[in-house]
């Protein structure tokens, strides 16, 4: 169920599900099964059912926010979802765009990011930097998780050009030298530009290249995995 899980702090924990979890996303398949897989995946978490938090994605530099004690949760279309007091369960959903976990260590304040092409080009990830300082966070730890790698996302050569003019670490080449862009990459970069501590990533994390994650390239429609922060 989790391609790799690992606790922040003593009950702050982080992780990322594979396709054992199933499908997490509603709008994929009957919505039904989806709802059924994110219930296992809280009981496998050990929160309160329906406590998990998510947010309508939908590429763009929008960060929101979870108050404490939001009993009617309606996702918000966001593509970072903060909790300042850390008291929610958070959880983002990709299939090939890069899934970031975000706790801070001197404090309770989580987040999680949704990066695609359209998100780090327009700054999702340094804008959700900028709302957890904003909530006192000090010591940020990010844990990047699995996504399409540099040799497997090949994009026309002016998106690329486009896009690493904005973030030079995200110009890549295919294996076949075809123009590329390194998403997690260009996420690292922003991360450590906005004084974040990375985390290492798992090995065998490009959803392409891995039959254990869904892909979006690979298979449309099959799927979204989830990375996820919250405390016990």
């Amino acid at each position: 169920m989790f391609f790799w899980q690992g606790g922040v702090q003593p009950g702050l924990h982080a992780a990322f599900t594979d396709s054992a979890a199933g499908n997490l996303a509603l709008n994929l398949g009957r919505p039904s099964t989806a709802a059924g897989n994110r219930a296992r995946v809280e009981t496998a978490m050990g929160v309160a059912p329906g406590s998990l938090r998510f947010m309508t994605q939908v590429h763009s530099s929008t960060v929101a926010e979870v108050p404490a004690g939001s009993g009617n949760w309606s996702p918000p279309e966001a593509d970072a979802l903060l909790s300042p007091d850390g008291s929610q369960a958070l959880a983002v959903l990709v299939a090939d765009c890069v899934p970031v976990v975000l706790a801070d260590r001197s404090g309770p304040a989580t987040g999680v990011v949704h990066a695609g092409r359209r998100g780090v080009l327009t700054g999702i990830v340094p804008n959700a930097v900028a709302g957890l300082r904003a909530h006192g966070a000090r010591e940020l730890t990010a844990w990047i998780g699995p996504s399409v790698c540099g040799r497997c996302y090949e994009v026309p050569a002016n998106m690329r050009d486009e896009v690493a003019a904005a973030v030079p670490a995200s110009y890549a080449q295919t294996l076949h030298g075809t123009p590329a862009l390194d998403l997690p990459a260009a996420v690292r970069q922003q991360l450590l530009d906005a004084g974040v501590d990375v985390a290492a990533v798992p090995a065998g994390s490009c959803t392409l290249e891995n039959p254990r994650l869904f892909s979006h390239r690979r298979e449309p429609g099959a799927g979204r995995l989830a990375g996820l922060v919250w405390r016990t």
